[in-house]
């Protein structure tokens, strides 16, 4: 059963909670559906042209959004918040600004906040930024994987489950490859389980990467 269904939601209620909280009718619930999209792809697209001309992590952990009838309230959680606030709070009224002229929110208020992540390397998504990284510059999937693994180290993780499939190495056919360290419990609710599902675009194809994390129980 943990095999079949996303682990978040599966934990939803217990350890896990929404990432956009806000309430609207039913007939403009698509609206604020497509509006929360805008929103993750403006700040994810604003990222990325800032660190253009850079091969780091983008960092990017999640964004969590807050709505209420006059305000709209962005919380961003990156491991590098460099990109956003190495020129004070130019970068971020730069990205309201981006946001404003986006959604066309002239009654509404717009309030972003970024959180530091202490621990980067203790999130899947930024680790699946990290393999993604390694498979674009063509380093071998096994020592991406383990490399994974020793940065997850350093976060005090319990224990995490890297997955990729694609044609690795560039193989001919496509196969998936698995590797776990420690304790992965995919059907205790009460376990708390940090989960990402990433895609990139290698020269040998489209790579898929999976990664569980366990971070204890509640």
């Amino acid at each position: 059963m943990g095999q079949k269904i996303n682990p978040l939601g599966f934990r939803l209620g217990t350890t896990q909670d929404h990432y956009s909280r806000w309430f609207a009718q039913p007939k403009n619930y698509s609206e604020g559906l497509q509006e929360d999209q805008k929103i993750r792809n403006c700040i994810t697209n604003y990222v990325q042209k800032k660190m253009k001309d850079s091969s780091d992590v983008k960092g990017i952990a999640r964004i969590e959004i807050k709505k209420k009838m006059d305000l709209i309230q962005i919380i961003i959680y990156m491991g590098f918040p460099k990109p956003l606030i190495e020129n004070g709070t130019r970068g971020i009224e730069e990205l309201r600004m981006n946001l404003q002229k986006d959604l066309n929110c002239v009654n509404r208020k717009l309030n972003i906040a970024i959180t530091r992540i202490k621990k980067p390397y203790g999130n899947s998504t930024i680790l699946a930024e990290f393999i993604a990284l390694q498979l674009k510059n063509r380093i071998s999937f096994r020592k991406a994987m383990k490399q994974a693994i020793q940065l997850s180290k350093g976060a005090n993780t319990k224990g995490i489950k890297i997955q990729i499939a694609g044609r690795l190495d560039g193989n001919e056919l496509a196969r998936i490859q698995l590797i776990r360290k420690g304790r992965v419990p995919l059907q205790t609710i009460r376990a708390k389980m940090d989960y990402c599902a990433y895609t990139v675009r290698t020269i040998y194809g489209v790579f898929g990467i999976k990664i569980w994390i366990f971070l204890g129980e509640e």
